[in-house]
Order: C-alpha cells, then sequence, then structure tokens
C-alpha cells in the first residue's frame, strides 16, 4: 500500500465525516479527496515526475495537509520541511534531498530568492495559499478537476520511497532519512496497536505538523478520524478547542504539556472527550506527569522512537501509567517495545544485555528507516551488528520496560526539537570575541533541556553577553540558539586538548538528581 492508500481507506469508510477542520472552514472526506485529486492533476501536468519529490514548506495548514495528500498521489515522495529553520538551513535540506517542487505558504515567499540560487534542483516554485510575485504558480490556478480515475504510476511497494525526513549529525549536518510505504505501514499499524481507538479519533494538530504532529495526523486519516488544525500551540486555544470539537487525540512534546498545566481554565473545562495525549521527545518531569493524569484525567500515552524510527518503537499506554495506589507504574519509562518492533539494550562490542545493565537501546523492525539518503557511509554506522543504533544509552527491567537514562551523542532535545551542539558552536565562533566554547543542555522545567552556551572568551576581549545572545538568534532562530550564555575563562579540556561537554553538564544534571 502507498501512502495515499491509508487516506483513501479513510475516505471510503467516512466519506461525508468531517476530516480537515481550521476556523470556520469544514471540509468533508469526499472534498478533501476530490481536491487532492485535482492538486495531483495539476502537478502532473506540470511536468512532476512519478517519484519526484515535493515539498511543503508551511505552518500547521489544512492547505498544507492537501499539498501533502496531493503530491501522495501524483506518486510523489513527501518532503517534510520546517517552516521554523532558518533559510540556510531549509536551502541546504531542499537541495540534499533532491527537491523538484516546492509548494511554500506566502508568509516565507521572500525565502524563494535564496532557494533560486542555492537550490538549483527545484523546478517550480508553487504558491500554497495565495498568488505571490517570488512563485511560478498558484496551487489554487493549478487544480485539475476531474471524475475519470487518476492513474498510478508508481507500484506501491512496501520498500518504494515514501517520504524523507531528515535529522542532524554530531557535526551539525543534517542527513535525509528514507521512511518507505512498509515503514509507513509499519508506523501506522503501531499506532492502532499501542492505541485502539473507541471510535473515529478527532485529532487536534497544535503542536508543529512539520514534525510528529503531521505525519501522526496523516496516520488518523486512515481511521476515518477528523483533523483540527490550529496555527500553533496556545494553551487557551488548545482547551477551547478540546471542548469545541470533543477532541479525542493530540500529540504534544512535555513542554507543551507544561502550558497546558498552567492554564487556569485546563481545570474547570469539559476535556471528557480526550482519550490520548502522546507526548514524547524529550524527558518529562515525573511530576508534572502525574499532574498531567490528576488533571487531564487517565490520558497520558508515552512513546519512545526517533526519525529513524518513528515514533513508536516503545509505548506506554494511559491504563499502564499507574498503580494500583495510583502512584506512577514505571516511573521515567517510555513503555515497552510495540507490535512490529525489536528492541534490546547492546554493548559496545554487538552482545545483547541482560535486564538491568545499561547499554545503546538498538531496534530491529519494518519501523527502521531504508537507510540515510545519499549515505550509504553513515547508513552502514548506525546498522553495525544488523541493528539501528538509536544512540540512546538506556535500561530494561524484567518485566520488559525500558528507561531511557542517557545520552550516546551530545544531541539536546529542547521542546521536542533536536539541538546539535557542533551547529550552535560553530554559529557563536563566528564572532570575533569568541575563543572556544561547549554547548551543552541543562535540566529546564519548562523545555525539557535547555540549550546553554559556555563561553571563552579570546584574549583581552570581554563578551557582551546580551549582544551575543541577539547574534546567535540570529543565525539560528529561536529553537536553537543558547537560552543563556556563561563566560568562563577556560574551558575544561581533555589531555588531548578536546573540550570536555560532560564537565560542563556534570553538576548541572547532577543538581537535579538525574543523568538526563
Amino acid at each position: 500500500m502507498r501512502m495515499i492508500d491509508f487516506f483513501d481507506r479513510g475516505a471510503r469508510i467516512a466519506h461525508d465525516r468531517p476530516c480537515m477542520v481550521e476556523g470556520a472552514t469544514v471540509r468533508t472526506y469526499d472534498e478533501v479527496r476530490q481536491r487532492s485529486n485535482a492538486i495531483a492533476r495539476g502537478l502532473i501536468a506540470d511536468g512532476f515526475p512519478a517519484g519526484g519529490h515535493a515539498a511543503v514548506l508551511s505552518g500547521n495548514s489544512a492547505l498544507a495537509f492537501e499539498a501533502i495528500l496531493g503530491a501522495l498521489r501524483a506518486d510523489g515522495v513527501w518532503v517534510m520541511a520546517n517552516n521554523r529553520a532558518p533559510v540556510g538551513e531549509n536551502a541546504y535540506l531542499l537541495d540534499l534531498l533532491d527537491v523538484d517542487t516546492l509548494i511554500i505558504h506566502s508568509e516565507l515567499a521572500e525565502r524563494i530568492a535564496t532557494f533560486r540560487r542555492e537550490c538549483p534542483r527545484i523546478r517550480r516554485y508553487i504558491a500554497l495559499d495565495r498568488p505571490f510575485a517570488e512563485a511560478d504558480a498558484y496551487l489554487g490556478d493549478m487544480m485539475i478537476e476531474s471524475d475519470e480515475p487518476l492513474p498510478q504510476r508508481r507500484a506501491g511497494h512496501p520498500d518504494e520511497l515514501g517520504f524523507l525526513a531528515n535529522t542532524g549529525g554530531t557535526t551539525g549536518r543534517s542527513k535525509g532519512v528514507m521512511l518507505s510505504n512498509g515503514n509507513w505501514q509499519a508506523l501506522v499499524s503501531s499506532l492502532v496497536a499501542s492505541m485502539p481507538m473507541k471510535q473515529p479519533p478527532v485529532n487536534l494538530v497544535a503542536a508543529p505538523m512539520t514534525h510528529a504532529a503531521g505525519p501522526l495526523a496523516l496516520a488518523s486519516m486512515a481511521l476515518g478520524g477528523t483533523v483540527v488544525v490550529l496555527p500553533k500551540f496556545d494553551a487557551a486555544d488548545v482547551i477551547a478547542a478540546i471542548e469545541r470539537h470533543r477532541v479525542t487525540y493530540m500529540f504534544l512534546p512535555p513542554t507543551a504539556v507544561y502550558m497546558l498545566l498552567a492554564e487556569p481554565t485546563v481545570r474547570t473545562a469539559d476535556l471528557s472527550s480526550l482519550e490520548y495525549i502522546s507526548y514524547a521527545g524529550a524527558p518529562m518531569s515525573l511530576d508534572r506527569l502525574k499532574e498531567a493524569i490528576e488533571v487531564l484525567g487517565p490520558v497520558m500515552n508515552a512513546s519512545f522512537g526517533q526519525t529513524e524510527a518513528p515514533m513508536c518503537v516503545t509505548a506506554m499506554p494511559p491504563h499502564e501509567h499507574l498503580d494500583a495506589n495510583g502512584e506512577l507504574a514505571h516511573p521515567g519509562s517510555c513503555g515497552r517495545p510495540n507490535l512490529l518492533s525489536i528492541v534490546e539494550i547492546m554493548d559496545d562490542e554487538g552482545n545483547i544485555l541482560p535486564p538491568g545493565q545499561r547499554g545503546e537501546i538498538v531496534v530491529r523492525g519494518p519501523l527502521v528507516m531504508q537507510g540515510y539518503y545519499k549515505n550509504p557511509q553513515a547508513t552502514a554506522e548506525v546498522s553495525t551488528f544488523g541493528w539501528h543504533h538509536t544512540g540512546d544509552i538506556g535500561v530494561r527491567d524484567e518485566d520488559g520496560w525500558f528507561y531511557v537514562v542517557d545520552r550516546k551523542k551530545d544531541m539536546i532535545i529542547s521542546g521536542g526539537f533536536n539541538v546539535y551542539p557542533a551547529e550552535v558552536e560553530q554559529a557563536l565562533m563566528a564572532d570575533p570575541g569568541v575563543q572556544d566554547c561547549a554547548v551543552i543542555g541543562v535540566p529546564d522545567e519548562k523545555w525539557g533541556e535547555a540549550v546553554v552556551a559556555v563561553v571563552e572568551p579570546r584574549a583581552g576581549q570581554t563578551i557582551d553577553v546580551e549582544a551575543l545572545l541577539a547574534f546567535a538568534r540570529d543565525r539560528l532562530g529561536p529553537v536553537k540558539a543558547p537560552k543563556a550564555i556563561e563566560v568562563m575563562a577556560q574551558l575544561p579540556r581533555s589531555n588531548a586538548g578536546k573540550v570536555q561537554r560532560s564537565e560542563l553538564r556534570k553538576a548541572r544534571w547532577a543538581a537535579a538528581g538525574r543523568t538526563i
């Protein structure tokens, strides 16, 4: 099955049910299917090839979902793109992933000039929401209505490429993650198995659709679910939307859960429709988790995954969060392996470790990516001993519950987003007053981890911390820029002269009583 076949399955069983809701606009499955057909015909008439790569660069938008469905229906490969990333990072990824067609929101129109210079493989720039001069065409004008069946241009084999995501590396440069039709089948199947729905879900998209919330919304369409789109996360708006639309399911990173709990109306609102709030992407405070269960109900669903094995390698459903005494049954656990994942703990020599011993979390199964796009060396490195290596250090107990206890790589997870220290350090080193620097994640109640830079000034130089923070935000954007900068006369180094981030992290994490 192709990714679009899952949507069509939902459309067959819920043709007159609302599919997309955004503000006052409501479209049924029949209407969205017709619109995605018209988009696909327009793309094909414009020369979009079978198997071509199409990216949609936009914030949360029902139109963006329809454009993705249209590209998939044209038998294209969907390239996930992050509208919040700096323009330089967007350009690098769009070029790396061989994007043929870029469908872009008017809010980002000024980026097209950079893309035209740096992304020679992009053949067509299409305006998503309205015509604007920087684009070659407007999607609304390209749509071709027809009742004739649209021919299938690719076989739809499980090993065919379905979509391309991206993830950074320890050097800070992103890699393309190849996810096939078979990976999508495994993802949808694992989600349904771990979160059985009592009724067709009403899925609220408030977290960025450019990350986990987007694929999870598309997966819910296979069940004939309604997708309610908010332009961004706002706690009061989320609560109002849950009440108004009787929302049953949503994905939120822990940071957003904390903001929800801080909103006064959460304790008086009618949230009884909720069945699942799926949380992942960052460590979650155990105190806040218990508060969430008390306030929001027994609806919290933990999961562990990564771009290379998306979202649900393990899961802990709501009914397994608490014991008979109402206490957290498995505090800190990310769950047990999902139906289609084999998960183990491995040492550096490739030996599977018994319960209670720490090692790297490794995964096998149909959820694991095909590999890194045009990067066989990186694929081989992450696939040693025949397992996918997550880079996370964990432990499992006698009953099969997994716990992430440390991170093998230096990656920081802040507010559910991956931040790579080397990329931040490279930006800070461009300041002439900086001799050297180290970027670490430190415990933070709001973000899970906050990005902090420790800077060593050049001899005779004084660091203007506020100016350097502004410099970093301008170069990196709000997600990757440090939340704080500390000045240190001399950074700790190994005998080989390498900066020791671990020494900088140690005291800060010890004060929090944990290692991650």
